[in-house]
């Protein structure tokens, strides 16, 4: 594993129910910042990973994964308006 994906996994094992990040934002307090592209690339490889609480920028929710992601943010007390967390949710 490299140093990148494991302060990558660090952020993503530190999130708590109702808590909302960016892919962006991941990348940022991972040490790496513009590096969101590859923080979708190990939450789509890796398994157990809390998933449904990453966003894309403006609190847009993953395609083809939307709805189950609404249902897992919305069980977390998350506002989900659309295919989005929103705004004061964040």
């Amino acid at each position: 594993m490299t140093r990148f994906e494991d302060e990558v996994l660090r952020v993503l094992h530190s999130l708590e129910p109702g808590d909302v990040i960016t892919y962006g934002e991941v990348a940022e307090e991972a040490g790496y910042p513009g590096a969101a592209r590859a923080v979708g690339n190990i939450l789509s490889k890796s398994e157990g990973l809390p998933w449904w609480r990453v966003v894309g920028a403006g609190g847009y929710l993953k395609t083809g994964h939307d709805d189950r992601q609404a249902e897992l943010l919305r069980a977390e007390g998350i506002r989900v308006a659309g295919r989005r967390v929103a705004p004061d949710s964040r």
